[in-house]
């Protein structure tokens, strides 16, 4: 028996902490966990339930029939360019997305007591003239992954590269989509919570110069021996806190305050994985953590939305003045500044040119 089995069969008497389901069972995965822990069921359904097209089959019949591709080899032509976060947000800006508009809900609706206690204790209200690109990020929340549209094959195939380090393309359908975290061979069906927001976010973090190397740590954390987990799950997990938080009026005072809501939006969803990031390593937390850990964050980081932000924005900072000072010192030698450490630090990789 594994580790991360020993430790799911030493919590089977646990209640679930956000959905009260019953207890885990041992010998399951890490994905049968965290759907067990109600972190999945938003997003699809399960793998038998599933309608497996043909499409689907016989691209997994070709990709299991060639070898795995390594990072740096193969032939780079006819492959996919990187693509910024800016570029592919500029997609939805020259979109019609009119059909998303009329269904999206950007705030919560009160009434009676309720609502006079929101007004009264609550926080600001968001100003007039961010509503429009409020509404924008909202769409996207809705606005399905497409297959035809070149500028949503390019988001899905940047993310994968900038995690694995290859610099190849891969096939829309496959197995390989596990490695960073989705539940199956398709991503498109764990996006149904978040729509096309969920890897507008992961995107963000990959392709943002300053985080990438978070994004980096954080992923090899995810496959860790014992504390594994998927990071494509966990990342549209926490898009989905950062909508609510943003529905709620969590984030207006900080939107007004910078006049923007995709900036804040992003660096929320950051933030709040660094801060799981943060109690998942240093607690030595496993997949059978995974509902309370995401439920006391959830909590955590919309009551005190500034701060977490500011939190990350101290690490990048440190991160940075740390980098800097080794570069200056003499090779091998200390800079006298500590690090973030836990349980699984790995050695550091070499910087990318970032393609912005």
């Amino acid at each position: 028996m594994t580790e991360v089995e020993k430790t799911v069969a030493a919590n089977t008497s646990a209640p679930n902490a956000l959905t009260g389901s019953a207890a885990i069972h041992p010998g399951k995965s890490p994905l049968m966990v965290l759907q067990a822990n109600g972190l999945l069921t938003d997003f699809s359904k399960p793998a038998q339930e599933r309608e497996v097209s043909e499409d689907v089959l016989r691209a997994q019949e070709e990709w299991d029939a060639v070898e795995t591709v390594q990072p740096g080899t193969g032939s780079l032509q006819n492959q996919s360019s990187l693509i910024s976060f800016n570029e592919a947000l500029a997609f939805f800006q020259t979109k019609d997305l009119s059909e998303y508009m009329m269904k999206i809900k950007p705030t919560v609706q009160r009434s009676g007591f309720s609502a006079l206690r929101h007004w009264l204790f609550g926080p600001p209200r968001l100003q007039n003239s961010l509503h429009e690109e409020r509404n924008l990020v909202f769409a996207m929340g809705l606005y399905p992954f497409d297959n035809t549209e070149e500028t949503h094959m390019r988001v899905l195939q940047t993310v994968y590269k900038r995690l694995t380090g290859t610099k190849l393309d891969c096939p829309r359908f496959g197995g390989h989509w596990e490695q960073i975290g989705f539940q199956g061979s398709d991503p498109a069906t764990d996006l149904r919570g978040t729509g096309f927001l969920g890897l507008m976010q992961v995107l963000y973090f990959v392709m943002e110069p300053r985080t990438l190397s978070l994004a980096r740590d954080i992923y090899k954390l995810s496959l860790h021996e014992t504390q594994n987990f998927p990071f494509c799950v966990m990342s549209i997990n926490i898009t989905r806190i950062a909508l609510q938080a943003l529905r709620e009026g969590n984030l207006s005072k900080e939107c007004n305050r910078r006049q923007q809501i995709i900036a804040v939006i992003n660096d929320f969803y950051v933030a709040t994985f660094f801060h799981l990031y943060q109690i998942w390593k240093s607690q030595h937390k496993t997949i059978a953590d995974s509902g309370y850990v995401i439920q006391d964050v959830t909590t955590f980081v919309n009551k005190n939305p500034r701060a977490v932000i500011r939190e990350l924005e101290k690490y990048l900072s440190e991160k940075r003045a740390n980098a800097i000072g080794q570069m200056d010192s003499p090779r091998g030698a200390s800079t006298g500044k500590d690090s973030f450490v836990g349980v699984c630090d790995l050695e550091p990789e070499e910087e990318e040119v970032d393609l912005v």
